[in-house]
């Protein structure tokens, strides 16, 4: 009985000390990818201004308002746990394909960057246009968990692609890979969580 507890114990602790590893490893490898995530933020709010301020083009324009009408349709009868599963998904996805397919030459979440600042940029802009300059803040409480989110998928993406200038080219793809999938699931998916939580509520209340 004494050996059996000893090794539950035992086994315990190893899983412990290995999360805590795995948490490590993300925050280090954040932290050595830094300057690709501030790259991203700032492309990211360059193309906000240029959403909110540029005009957009009609075809264009309605294809944005179109999507944005989908979603409304697509979720306006869901209930409040169904609306944070759907939420979550959309963005647990978008995060995995801006982090993972970042490898080739990093086009991926680059150009998903541009189109989510640009698409953020114009919602800002009618929502304003409509409801006043302080609707802006009713976007805040959407984005304050799921942007950190997203600009760290979208330049983890980007340094994914500088596996390609270095000499083991092969070694270097695969420590990536493996850091990346410790950021994803030990922070990008938390982070996402609260996000869905909290925009998936906010939404069902009708804020």
């Amino acid at each position: 009985m004494g050996n059996k507890k000893k090794q539950k114990n035992s086994v315990g602790k190893e899983f412990k000390s290995s999360i805590e590893r795995q948490y490590e490893i993300a925050f280090e490898y954040l932290k050595e990818s830094r300057n690709f995530i501030y790259f991203t933020i700032a492309v990211f709010f360059l193309f906000v201004l240029l959403g909110f301020f540029v005009p957009v083009p009609e075809p264009f324009r309605s294809q944005i308002l179109n999507y944005f009408e989908s979603l409304v349709v697509r979720t306006k009868d869901l209930g409040i746990m169904d609306l944070i599963a759907f939420i979550f998904s959309n963005n647990a996805t978008s995060g995995f394909a801006g982090l993972f397919f970042g490898f080739v030459f990093g086009i991926f979440p680059f150009f998903s960057t541009i189109l989510n600042g640009f698409v953020l940029g114009f919602a800002s802009n009618v929502s304003v246009s409509k409801d006043g300059i302080l609707s802006l803040w009713r976007l805040l409480p959407h984005g304050i968990f799921e942007l950190p989110a997203i600009f760290i998928s979208f330049g983890l993406g980007i340094k994914f692609s500088t596996f390609i200038f270095a000499k083991r080219k092969w070694k270097t793809f695969l420590g990536f890979l493996e850091k990346s999938a410790s950021v994803y699931f030990f922070v990008v998916l938390p982070l996402l969580v609260i996000a869905a939580i909290i925009e998936g509520t906010l939404i069902f209340l009708g804020i």
